[in-house]
């Protein structure tokens, strides 16, 4: 039974780092657009891992400790993350279409409320009318393949996907 265990587990890592190399676009970055924005085969948040930003009311942004050292969370310690390839302070996200479904956006309700995170809060209005809260400018996203509060396995997918620093700063590495 342990080795059938060994064998599914194995698998189930060849997949994910099949999925992850497979959705890098020709340049070697997980691109920009609707097809190339990194990340695969990933469940929607709702069925993976907790937005409850998107349940109701305020967004919250924290600070909490990761292996990385302290990132940038929401209120249920969910890790947020920044797209290299959104323009600082355009007013407008780059992930669209199937990179929607792997990298969700942060949206609020309403102000958003911040806990030890000193980097300048704001909001984009999205293409389909929600509001997403940004960080110094940047859209803040979360990562399908995070499971779990404190997980950070979007840092660095295609180059181009960033955990972020409580003052709004790209987390390279």
């Amino acid at each position: 039974m342990l080795s059938r265990f060994r064998k599914t587990a194995a698998l189930a890592a060849l997949v994910m780092a099949f999925t992850v190399t497979a959705c890098s676009s020709p340049s070697g970055g997980a691109g920009g657009g609707s097809d190339d924005s990194g990340g695969g085969a990933y469940a929607s948040p709702s069925e993976e891992a907790s937005t409850p930003a998107d349940d109701a009311g305020a967004a919250e942004l924290m600070v909490a400790d990761s292996s990385l050292g302290e990132v940038v969370v929401d209120g249920e310690g969910m890790t947020l993350y920044m797209f290299d390839k959104d323009t600082q302070g355009s007013g407008a996200s780059s992930c669209t279409g199937e990179c929607l479904t792997n990298w969700p956006p942060l949206t609020t309700d309403g102000t958003p409320t911040l806990d030890g995170v000193t980097g300048e809060v704001g909001t984009i209005t999205t293409a389909d009318g929600s509001t997403q809260v940004t960080l110094n400018g940047w859209p803040l996203y979360y990562f399908a393949g995070d499971a779990a509060a404190g997980d950070v396995n979007g840092q660095g997918v295609g180059g181009v996907w960033w955990v972020l620093t409580s003052a709004g700063e790209r987390m390279a590495g």
